[in-house]
C-alpha cells in the first residue's frame, strides 16, 4: 500500500516501521476500496503515522475525543490549528474503523418506555424505518426534557405537557410542526398508558389545533425554474453529470429523495426501456417507461464518470468516502443549486420538484388519479391539493354563466 502512495524509499520504510502498522494498513485499504483519491490517501497515511507514534500504549483499545485533543495539544513543537483539526478529523474515523473509539452515549430518559414504544411502532404498527426514527427522536426529546425538569413519567399531568410546548417548543416549532408533535405524543401516551407507564388520561388531554387538509398551497416551482435548475448541471464534471441525472429523476418522475437514493443499477433496463422504482409509501415496486432524456443522463453517469465501487446503488458520493449518496445528500444537491440560482420559494429541496412535476401534469390535462398513480400516492386525498392550483379549471368555473339566478 505505502509503495503506491510514496516514491521515496525512506518514507516508505518509515511508514512500514511505525507502530500500529496493521491497523493503519487496513484503514488505508478500506479507503482505496471506497474510491479515496491519491491525495487523500497520502494525507491519511501521514496523519495516521503521526497519531500512532503519539498514542500511548495504555490508550490502545479505547480512545475518546478528550484524550485525542489532549494528545494533539501536548505535542512539541505545537502543531498549527489547521493541522490539529486535520489530525482530529482523520484519527476519529480511523479509531472508529478499528473499534477503538469510545464515545459516551447521550443518556436516554425512561429508556424502557421508549424502547417499548419503538418496538410497537416497528413490529405491530409496521411503520417505515424513517417514520420510526423520526418519532423515536421526538419522543426521546420530550422524555429528556421531562428528566431535566424533574418530571416523572408515571406522575405526569396535562399541565406538564402544556409546559413542554410553552417552554421548549415555542421558539423551535412552527404551527404545523407543533401539531405533528402533539399528535405523536398523543399516540405515545396511549401506548405508554396501555403498559402502565403513565396515566390513562394523558392522551385525551392533548388537544391539537384544527388543521384543514387543503389550507395551504403546494410549494411547486414554476416549470421555467425547473428547466433553469437542470441547466445548471449541463457541465461535464462528475458532479454535474451525476446531479443532472438526479434532477431529471426528481422532476420528470416526481420521485421522493429516498427513492432516488435507493435506486439500484439493476433497476435500470435500457434494453426494455424501463426503470423500476421502489415506492416508499406503497412499499412495492413501480415500473415506469424510461424517458429518453433520463435514460441518456443515467447512461452517461454510469458509463463515464461513476466511480468503480462495489455498491449496487446508482448514485455515489463525489468525494471520499465513495459510498452511496444518502437521502439528505439528495436534498443538498437540489438545495445548493436552487440557492445559487436565487430562486425564491417556501421550500428549496427535492419535494419542490415533486410538486412541480404534479402541477405540470395537471396543467397538461392528466386527471388527479393519473397524477396520483404517477407520484406513487396511496390515496386520492394526497393528490387533491393540486386541484387548488388548476388555474385553467378555476377560470372555467369563474366564467360559468349563472343566467337567471344572478
Amino acid at each position: 500500500m505505502f509503495e503506491n502512495l510514496f516514491a521515496d524509499a525512506g518514507t516508505i520504510a518509515r511508514h512500514h516501521n511505525g507502530p500500529l502498522l496493521d491497523e493503519r494498513h487496513r484503514y488505508l485499504l478500506h479507503g482505496a476500496a471506497v474510491g479515496a483519491t491519491l491525495h487523500t490517501q497520502r494525507n491519511r497515511a501521514r496523519a495516521l503515522l503521526w497519531i500512532a507514534k503519539a498514542l500511548p500504549t495504555r490508550a490502545y483499545g479505547q480512545v475518546d475525543v478528550v484524550q485525542l485533543r489532549q494528545l494533539i495539544a501536548a505535542h512539541q513543537p505545537p502543531v498549527s490549528h489547521q493541522t490539529a483539526a486535520n489530525l482530529l478529523n482523520i484519527a476519529r474515523p480511523w479509531l472508529k474503523f478499528i473499534g477503538w473509539w469510545h464515545e459516551p452515549e447521550k443518556p436516554v430518559a425512561f429508556v424502557e418506555a421508549l424502547d417499548r414504544f419503538v418496538g410497537w411502532m416497528r413490529d405491530e404498527r409496521g411503520l417505515t424505518p424513517c417514520t420510526v426514527e423520526q418519532w423515536r427522536y421526538r419522543t426521546a426529546n420530550f422524555l429528556r426534557w421531562c428528566q431535566e425538569t424533574d418530571r416523572d413519567l408515571a406522575s405526569l399531568k396535562p399541565e406538564d405537557i402544556d409546559a413542554y410546548f410553552v417552554t421548549y417548543g415555542a421558539q423551535r416549532w412552527s404551527r404545523i410542526s407543533a401539531g405533528h408533535i402533539a399528535r405523536m405524543l398523543r399516540v405515545f401516551f396511549k401506548h405508554a398508558a396501555s403498559t402502565g407507564a403513565c396515566s390513562t388520561s394523558l392522551a385525551a388531554s392533548i388537544l391539537c389545533h384544527r388543521r384543514y387538509r387543503l389550507e395551504t398551497l403546494p410549494y411547486a416551482l414554476g416549470w421555467p425554474d425547473v428547466r433553469q435548475l437542470i441547466d445548471t448541471a449541463a457541465g461535464g464534471t462528475e458532479v454535474d453529470v451525476r446531479d443532472r441525472a438526479i434532477l431529471l429523476l426528481l422532476a420528470i418522475y416526481g420521485l421522493r429523495r429516498g427513492e432516488v437514493a435507493a435506486l439500484r443499477l439493476e433497476d435500470i433496463d435500457c434494453k426494455k426501456g424501463q426503470i423500476r422504482v421502489w415506492r416508499l409509501k406503497r412499499r412495492q415496486p413501480q415500473i415506469y417507461p424510461l424517458v429518453s432524456s433520463v435514460g441518456q443522463a443515467l447512461t452517461e453517469y454510469i458509463d463515464t464518470v461513476r466511480p468503480l465501487v462495489a455498491y449496487a446503488q446508482v448514485f455515489i458520493r463525489a468525494h471520499s468516502p465513495r459510498v452511496p449518496i444518502s437521502a439528505p445528500g439528495i436534498y443538498n444537491v437540489v438545495n445548493r443549486r436552487l440557492r445559487a440560482l436565487g430562486v425564491q420559494a417556501a421550500h428549496l429541496g427535492p419535494h419542490a420538484l415533486r410538486h412541480a412535476c404534479a402541477s405540470k401534469l395537471l396543467a397538461d390535462g392528466l386527471t388527479l388519479k393519473e397524477i396520483g398513480d404517477h407520484l406513487g400516492h396511496r390515496s386520492a386525498a394526497s393528490t387533491s391539493i393540486y386541484a387548488k392550483v388548476d388555474l385553467a379549471g378555476l377560470r372555467q368555473v369563474g366564467e360559468f354563466d349563472l343566467g337567471d339566478l344572478q
